[in-house]
This record gives structure tokens, sequence and C-alpha cells, in this order.
């Protein structure tokens, strides 16, 4: 049985290790549990892999992909928070949790070589990634920075946007992060952040540490998330284009990884249709005053 770290800095370092192999078995090709057995590690992963698969479906990316394939091969996201966003030349975007470098790429293009954007990431692997990435399509306004995002390393009022894609969930502090987006942002940037959340979930995928990676047993609600970001300061909060999950599409994300709890199938599908409608990617926007 694989349960959640106890501490932050714990879930963080099982939150990059999974997303560190994720990373290399998408460069190889590879979906679910690795051939030797599903350890710690192997099962977080194999979460967090499928969970790209399903929620790539519907991400709101289209000919986005074509300009870089293998970044987008190797994005975990929920959702295109750069769609229809008004990110204009010349400005600067910093992205939490920048991963492979998609949306640092797509973002590098509308900023054009007059902006900047700049990536944070706490795993080595993502941060050569993306860095690879963005030489091979030739933005050099591109910068990737290691840190956390409850830390970011960027200075006050530096950026246009802030955004995010499926990652402020992983966050064992959400409210740290919230209040990174504000000190980051200058008066009047504005933010769009794609993300997971989750309304009332059983103790079962709470405590799961497979389940927090594939980024739902650390979602919190709708609500919950609209509040922490007007707590940070933040205005003209708002949620849109909600994406709910089907019992179905839950199951392709953590259902095989609970099975470790040694649950009989009808206790196993019984949890899981639980969780219809209570699992959702939104985009989150918004604006410092």
């Amino acid at each position: 049985m694989m349960q959640v770290a106890q501490t932050n800095d714990e879930i963080r370092e099982q939150v990059s290790q999974a997303y560190a192999v994720a990373l290399e078995r998408s460069r190889r090709g590879e979906s679910g549990c690795c051939g030797g057995g599903c350890g710690t590690q192997s099962t977080a992963t194999s979460a967090v892999a499928t969970l790209a698969g399903v929620a790539a479906q519907s991400a709101g990316y289209g000919e986005e992909v074509a300009l870089a394939p293998e970044a987008a091969a190797s994005s975990f996201g929920c959702g295109n928070p750069l769609a229809f966003a008004g990110v204009e030349p010349g400005q600067t975007v910093v992205d939490l949790g920048s991963g492979a470098g998609f949306d640092l790429l797509i973002a590098a293009r509308k900023v054009g070589p007059e902006g900047r954007v700049i990536g944070v990431d706490m795993t080595d692997a993502m941060i050569a990634a993306a860095q690879d990435n963005a030489r091979r399509a030739g933005f050099d306004q591109v910068e990737v920075r290691k840190g956390l995002i409850e830390a970011l390393p960027v200075e006050d009022g530096a950026a246009d946007w802030v955004i995010s894609n499926c990652v402020i969930n992983l966050s064992p502090e959400k409210e740290r992060v919230f209040a990174e987006i504000h000190r980051v942002l200058r008066p009047g940037g504005r933010f769009s952040v794609s993300d997971v959340v989750a309304e009332s979930l059983p103790a079962a995928v709470r405590d799961h540490a497979a389940a927090y990676a594939a980024c739902v047993a650390g979602a919190i609600s709708e609500a919950d998330y609209l509040a922490g970001l007007e707590a940070a300061g933040l205005t003209d909060v708002a949620a849109s284009e909600r994406q709910v999950y089907g019992a179905a599409e839950i199951r392709g994300i953590v259902g095989s990884d609970l099975e470790s709890y040694g649950l009989d199938p009808a206790a196993l599908d019984g949890l899981l249709e639980g969780l219809e409608g209570k699992v959702a990617s939104v985009r989150f926007t918004g604006r410092k005053p």
C-alpha cells in the first residue's frame, strides 16, 4: 500500500520522482506500470502517465501540438492555460511547474523575440527537457529556473502573466502558491491557470500517493480554489472551461493503482462510481489590482 507522505518535503520528493520517471517513460513510448512490477515509484508514475493520456484528449490544444510534438508528448497537463489568453508581444510570462516546456514554447511564440518567458520547476529532468525543447525550437527568450512554486525564484512584479498547467493541485501549501502569484505579477498583470479540482474525496483516495501524483488526491474544491486566489489579493477571479471527469475517466487515472488497497472489484467499482462528477479540470483566471 502506498500512502501519501506525511511532510511537505516528502510529498514534493514523491511527486518529483514520479514525474521524472514518467518523463523518461514517455520518451520511450511506454505507458502503464513498469515491467518489473509496481513499486512505490512506478505506481505513482503509472498514474501520472495515465493522466497525461486521459486529460490530453480534451486539453484544449490544437495547432500548438505541431509547434513541438516531442514537448507535447511529454506534457502532463490537464488543459491549455494560454487558450484565448491575451498575451501580447514583448510581455513577460512566468510558468509555474513548467515541466518539459510545452506551454513555455506556446508562450514564447506569443511574446515574440522581444518578450520573456520564465519557467520554474523543481525536477532536474524536466528542467533539462524544457531547456532542450526551447533550444530546438529556437526560442532564446525562454529561461528555465529551478525552484518551488511556493517560493518562486522570480522578482517582485516581474510578470505580465502567470500561467500553470495542472501543477498547483500537487502543492501541499497552496496558499503560498497563490501568494506567490500575487507577488510576481505586476499591477494589472493577469493569471491563467488550468488545474484539477475535487469535491469530497474519500480517504482511500486522499491517502494514496499514486492518486496524489496523478493530480487527484491533492486537489481542493473549486470553491476553495477561488477563495484561496481571492485571499491572496487577486481580483476578477473566475472559473471557466470546466471539464468534469466521469467514472470511466477516473478509473483510467487512478483505478488500477487503487487496487493495491486490496479492495474487491465490487468495492473498487463503488468507490470509483462515488467519484463520478466530483473531479474536474478547470481554468482559473484573474488579475492583480
